[in-house]
């Protein structure tokens, strides 16, 4: 029914004029980035199904916007983990923080990796398909590991201390980042706010272009998601779905299965709801899934994360760290995939085998970001290790992983949320009022730096909670010299 106002001269209700439906679709579309990317999802699998080889040629509009995106996240971490340290004032509260975080991510991986075996099991998507693992061919992986391999435990530690500080930011290295962040964040502790008085405020500064910036690229996100998905459905097609449907139900499934477990987790240590967390950020989670990267999402989820309660330094450490440490949905894919291979070639794998199984992933699934064809090296690794497995054995694997990327993405990006939910909850870094409100719709997530603003009719923002959590409306000034203590 249409609102009516008065009018000034008769005194009799004058109805309004309620807008047609195509200009209520026209608006939606023209404000929400999620009716935007929802759109550009659909078009791209039509155009990818439709037309194979117009999705193959739009790939470049996913690509380039990930590219972009990329060149945005190590200068952001930067900024937001040095203004995270010296607002606080505590550097052994964010050490504190970084233990923590590395017990959950352990804790939590090694529940997906457990899960995802226990699953395997019972359903046995790969028996019966007796694969003659001599007719395989093994050089297709290595195709697509570009013959490289996993960095070994050692190597990994050494490769996160940066030997260049330019060269960090260069490489993307988001642990040599953190690492060069954290140096700087001490430094700036002891040099104290009368030595060194411009360098936070420029740091905070640099951190709103940074957010500009992203902001800019952000509106690009709908021809990234049609590019991505217009390309998966042309070079792909949907053949895999019916040769290896059994597999595919399996990951989503234990997949779905583990995020009901951690929502069970995050509503129990916190008290905040893991579904009200997804709509509030549908339009990061869509783009994700669409893009197959939770790195073309980080710099939004820092920021929402951020505004729903988290502090700086918990968010600008346990996130980051958590695409190198905390892999649930790739976990799930490599237990399942390594019990779907086994079974596939005929081989029986033992509860001891299983157990080496978890070992070795635990190890493996560490040192997986950013290295080409990771799953398939961390399989190589699981295979060789076992020593019953054919290691061509993996390349069955090849026809279906680009549609597990789905699966993996979105486990993966909700993980590492939770954990700075959790982590900031278990460090008293969390203003859990806040962040009901926020994941609530009471308060409005605004994108670029400021205070979000109430919703109308929502409670008195005085009893929100802190007022803003960003730079721009957070003063928090460093210690006056050398000799100032942090705080407990």
């Amino acid at each position: 029914m249409a609102e009516a106002s008065w009018s000034l001269t008769t005194g009799v209700p004058v109805p309004q004029s309620v807008p047609s439906l195509p200009r209520r679709v026209a608006r939606t579309l023209r404000t929400s980035l999620f009716a935007q990317v929802a759109c550009a999802l659909v078009l791209g699998v039509l155009v990818g199904r439709l037309w194979p080889d117009a999705g193959t040629a739009v790939q470049p509009l996913g690509d380039g916007f990930v590219r972009l995106i990329k060149a945005m996240i190590a200068p952001l971490v930067f900024c937001v983990v040095v203004a995270g340290i010296t607002k606080a004032g505590d550097l052994k509260a964010f050490g504190r923080i970084g233990i923590k975080a590395l017990i959950w991510f352990e804790v939590a991986t090694t529940v997906a990796l457990v899960v995802g075996l226990l699953a395997g099991n019972l359903v046995s998507p790969g028996t019966g398909m007796n694969v003659d693992p001599a007719t395989l061919d093994a050089s297709a992986v290595d195709e697509k590991t570009g013959g490289g391999e996993l960095p070994s435990t050692s190597e990994f530690i050494l490769h996160s201390l940066p030997d260049s500080a330019i060269g960090a930011f260069a490489e993307n290295s988001l642990l040599q980042v953190l690492v060069l962040s954290c140096l700087v964040g001490a430094a700036l502790l002891h040099l104290g706010n009368t030595k060194v008085p411009a360098i936070l405020p420029a740091i905070e500064q640099g951190q709103e272009v940074v957010f500009a910036i992203v902001g800019f690229i952000m509106k690009l996100a709908p021809l990234a998601v049609f590019g991505a998905t217009a390309h998966l459905v042309g070079e792909y097609g949907l053949g895999a779905l019916s040769t290896y449907g059994k597999l595919i139900g399996v990951c989503y499934a234990v997949a779905l299965l583990f995020l009901v477990l951690l929502g069970v987790a995050l509503k129990a240590l916190t008290g905040l709801s893991l579904w009200k967390f997804v709509r509030y950020t549908r339009e990061e989670m869509l783009l994700a899934l669409g893009t197959a990267s939770s790195e073309a999402v980080m710099p939004r989820m820092m920021q929402k994360l951020r505004q729903a309660g988290c502090r700086d330094d918990a968010v600008g450490l346990v996130l980051p760290t958590g695409y190198s440490f905390n892999l649930d949905g790739a976990s799930i894919y490599l237990s399942v995939g390594t019990l779907f291979i086994a079974q596939a070639v005929g081989v029986d794998l033992s509860l001891g085998q299983q157990i080496t199984v978890v070992l070795v992933l635990m190890l493996t699934s560490k040192g997986m970001a950013g290295v080409p064809g990771s799953a398939f090296l961390a399989l190589s690794a699981t295979a060789s290790a076992l020593g019953v497995i054919p290691a061509g054995a993996v390349a069955l694997l090849l026809g279906v992983d680009r549609i597990m990327d789905a699966m993996r993405v979105a486990t993966n990006l909700l993980g590492n949320c939770v954990a700075v939910f959790v982590v900031s909850r278990w460090e008293g870094a969390l203003d859990t009022a806040r962040a009901k409100k926020v994941l609530g719709g009471e308060i409005a997530f605004v994108p670029e730096q400021g205070e979000p603003v109430e919703e109308p009719g929502s409670a008195d923002a005085s009893t929100a909670g802190p007022k803003s959590l960003t730079p721009a409306a957070s003063e928090s000034p460093l210690p006056d010299g050398p000799s100032s203590t942090a705080r407990e």
